[in-house]
């Protein structure tokens, strides 16, 4: 795991973490809790013109700079797991944009979340890999991955709340996924020159897949607190990039005795999943406005405080 690799994975989800929260603050100006299609559409036009909506913008444009860095020197299952500091960014970042302090309870939660995907990663320690995977292997991966994503949208529909935020949370995290491994296919080419670049259908799959992540991210925004979506976002990304890694990319993570931490991980990622569904902070109000109400008129502009 390279130095270079560690660094520009933290400066992603640095990005990416502020992106966040500065799209969910954007998300709770324009508060609107009715249901159908128009309304989502009308919602989200007012959300994209809000200035810290367009500077998270912004913050994931660089994010992905330094994601696609990262990942032409490192592995797909080293570079998105690493994201996994996103959470611990987005409650400091969100305390400060939000000004409200997250209770202990919600930093044990993440701490526990953040430390058993570091323990995890650390013990498997997953091998480079190869650049590129076959077309075969992308269509079935490509296909899982898709079927997956329709079931996590559909589960959600009839939901509320923190399980729908969490739920098209997860969707979002799995189609970012997508999005990482087709990034890495395009930089894999990058030694075929550019017209090699854009004669590849990955270059094209992966704004195509860039804008259903965005769709997905937006709605797990609207449905409900960050508290809520950003875990499911953050280590969905990481388990499901750690299953392309190895099914297209060939990287393997290590086995026998290092079962042992691996397990202790996956039980703190659970431990920190469970203490975080019951924590008051995503129930409560930390990521919205003192003023916003889920009643309030969808046409009032709010502004920022």
């Amino acid at each position: 795991m390279g130095a270079l690799t560690v660094v520009l994975a933290l400066l992603a989800a640095l990005c990416n973490a502020s992106a966040s929260v500065l799209q969910r603050r954007a998300a709770a100006e324009e508060s609107d809790s009715r249901a159908g299609a128009r309304h989502a559409v009308r919602w989200l036009t007012r959300v994209l013109q809000r200035p810290h909506w367009l500077a998270g913008f912004g913050l994931l444009i660089l994010s992905t700079v330094f994601q696609a860095w990262a990942l032409a020197v490192g592995s797909l299952s080293v570079v998105q797991p690493l994201l996994a500091s996103e959470l611990l960014f987005t409650l400091v970042v969100g305390s400060m944009v939000f000004h409200r302090r997250p209770d202990p309870r919600t930093w044990f939660a993440f701490v526990s979340l953040g430390v058993g995907l570091a323990l995890f990663l650390t013990a498997a320690s997953p091998s480079v890999g190869l650049g590129t995977a076959s077309d075969s292997s992308w269509l079935m991966a490509g296909s899982v991955v898709l079927a997956a994503v329709v079931a996590l949208v559909l589960a959600s529909r009839p939901t509320r709340g923190a399980l729908r935020a969490a739920l098209l949370g997860l969707a979002a995290a799995m189609s970012f996924a997508m999005t990482a491994a087709l990034i890495k296919e395009v930089v894999g080419r990058r030694d075929q020159g550019w017209a090699g670049v854009f004669a590849h259908w990955s270059l094209w799959g992966t704004a195509v897949v860039g804008l259903l992540s965005f769709v997905l991210l937006q709605a797990a925004f609207r449905a409900g607190s960050l508290t809520a979506s950003q875990p499911a976002l953050t280590l969905g990304d990481a388990i499901t990039s750690v299953a392309l890694g190895w099914a297209l990319f060939a990287e393997h993570i290590g086995l026998g005795v290092r079962l042992v931490p691996e397990i202790i991980g996956i039980v703190l990622i659970g431990a920190g999943s469970l203490g975080l569904s019951g924590a008051p902070s995503v129930h409560a109000t930390w990521d919205t406005l003192p003023h916003s109400t889920p009643d309030s008129d969808p046409g009032q502009r709010h502004q920022p405080t």
